[in-house]
């Protein structure tokens, strides 16, 4: 029998410690996420790491870490945004570490969201609240960020900033040309040359002078 297993029998407890890493896509880094589970002392097999959206918990390595999850283990994350970003769902996943699976989750950056701290119903209350304030707090933010951008995007419209790619204007004599493609007199790349555009956007730009003649 090993070590871990005759320690079980003694009924000492074992205590697992995870770290859970999350960058919102490839193109953010997690250094200084993985520097702080290396100063909680998390063995690195055991933190969990996903590159993707917070949007939800759909999270293949939170998903494989949550199924390691015993009572009693540990749960390390560097800021309450890297659980996730929806307020309900962050603060309904907390409940079901905390409460259902019965582990315990420090918030590295914020030392009052410590669940191994206050146990009974006071602690348990304040953490709560505490967790739910900064829930809100992070998602208004992201909401009038949104509000910022859209705001942005309509006062430069008023402007006549134009989004997107340049609509590439089309020759004069179109017309005549789609005709004569159309009659087969010339070839679709034949006709895409006259009018200076690739093949793929004259078969759009003809889509688009199709619906227009049908609406006339």
């Amino acid at each position: 029998m090993d070590g871990s297993g005759d320690k079980e029998q003694r009924g000492i407890l074992i205590v697992s410690v995870y770290g859970y890493i999350r960058v919102s896509s490839k193109d953010q880094f997690e250094d200084r996420q993985l520097i702080a589970m290396k100063k909680a002392e998390v063995p690195g097999n055991n933190i969990y790491m996903d590159k993707q959206s917070g949007k939800n918990f759909d999270r293949p390595m939170y998903q494989k870490m949550i199924q390691k999850l015993k009572k009693n283990d540990l749960i390390y994350i560097k800021s309450i945004d890297r659980l996730g970003r929806n307020y309900q769902e962050v603060v309904e996943q907390w409940r079901f570490l905390t409460r259902v699976k019965e582990a315990d989750i420090v918030v590295i950056e914020m030392p009052l969201l410590d669940t191994r701290r206050g146990k009974d119903l006071v602690g348990t209350f304040l953490s709560d609240i505490v967790l739910q304030v900064l829930s809100f707090v992070a998602e208004n933010e992201r909401t009038n960020i949104r509000s910022r951008q859209r705001e942005g995007i309509e006062a430069a419209k008023a402007r006549g900033v134009v989004f997107g790619r340049p609509v590439i204007k089309l020759p004069d004599n179109f017309p005549q040309i789609y005709e004569k493609w159309k009659a087969g007199e010339i070839r679709a790349y034949e006709a895409a040359v006259e009018c200076g555009v690739s093949r793929s956007t004259f078969y759009t730009r003809v889509r688009d002078y199709e619906t227009q003649k049908n609406l006339r």
